[in-house]
């Protein structure tokens, strides 16, 4: 079959995993943010990477930039100039990349990921407040990621739109292993449900990350539809997986660092993404387990479906 689209944005990767492979300062609860805070310029070799690799989006560092795994006070203390320094590392980066790069802002789940019961409204202006003053002169658009539940993602939406710059919109995906259902985000909201609620909100593009690749197909069917039917049938269609072995649910936050899968190695992964770009993905990158070595098998793909006339490799 031939690729029906190779007009598609490639995304980076996962960063944890990456920072851990570069040597950087890593350990839960801190993940990510550990690299920010002790030794940034393993944050912008990282980055480096990406860019090199092929990717023309690159996501800012702030994805543990929240009180739940930096602690309440150095967040209330450091917050804002880490997440400038997040900002900054990853605009220094794309400025001398000597190509179009652009920078996704990363907006987190705010009180735990995959955990949207979570979820305090009260308390998530003040959190996001702080995140989107420190990172918002450094970026292209924001990336609000790896979201539960639609009251999640909507509260930092409406934060997000008032600083005039695209907002991007990212789900995670039920995705226990063996599961056949209908797509659905972890709140349990129908995937075809929260695309129409995200795009009436004001979202540029909706994606789907932090999930397996095996549930990831369904959810774009359904978006794909969603939008086709929406007032905005140009906003964007984006996900990126990760790679981690499949885990039953659990109540237990940071029981340890999941596990990477053996089977998606970047030739086995840009077979997804080819069935991702066919099912309507315009932008498609990954996720945690997802590194540099991916991306580029992404890039070299993309070079050869366009020189093949979009057929078969």
């Amino acid at each position: 079959m031939s690729l029906q689209n190779t007009n598609f944005a490639i995304l980076d990767g996962g960063m944890g995993r990456l920072l851990e492979r570069l040597g950087a300062p890593f350990r839960l609860p801190e993940w990510s943010a550990l690299s920010l805070i002790e030794a940034p310029h393993y944050v912008a070799q990282a980055h480096q990477a990406y860019v090199e690799n092929g990717a023309e989006i690159i996501t800012t560092n702030s994805y543990g930039l929240v009180p739940h795994m930096i602690g309440e006070a150095r967040f209330t203390a450091e917050g804002r100039a880490l997440a400038d320094r997040a900002g900054r590392l990853a605009r220094e980066v794309a400025s001398k990349a000597g190509r179009a790069v652009k920078v996704a802002g990363s907006l987190p789940p705010l009180f735990e990921s995959y955990r949207p019961g979570n979820f305090k409204a009260d308390k998530a202006p003040a959190i996001l407040e702080i995140l989107i003053d420190g990172l918002k002169p450094h970026v292209d658009f924001w990336l609000i990621e790896t979201q539960s539940s639609t009251a999640e993602s909507l509260s930092a939406l409406v934060a997000a739109k008032a600083t005039g710059l695209p907002v991007y919109v990212s789900y995670t995906l039920k995705d226990e292993d063996g599961r056949t259902d209908p797509p659905e985000l972890r709140s349990g909201e129908s995937v075809a449900d929260a695309v129409v609620a995200t795009l009436d909100a004001g979202a540029s593009a909706v994606l789907f990350n932090c999930s397996q690749p095996e549930v990831m197909s369904s959810a774009i069917i359904a978006a794909r539809e969603a939008i086709d039917r929406s007032l905005n049938p140009a906003a964007g269609l984006g996900v990126y997986a990760n790679a981690f072995v499949p885990e039953p649910p659990s109540d237990e936050p940071y029981a340890g660092i999941s596990e990477i899968r053996s089977d998606l190695d970047p030739a086995s992964y840009l077979k997804w993404i080819r069935r991702w770009v066919d099912q309507g993905a315009t932008i498609v990158g990954g996720c945690c387990g997802i590194g540099p070595e991916h991306i580029a098998a992404i890039s070299a793909g993309r070079s050869r479906w366009l020189a093949n006339g979009k057929t078969a490799l």
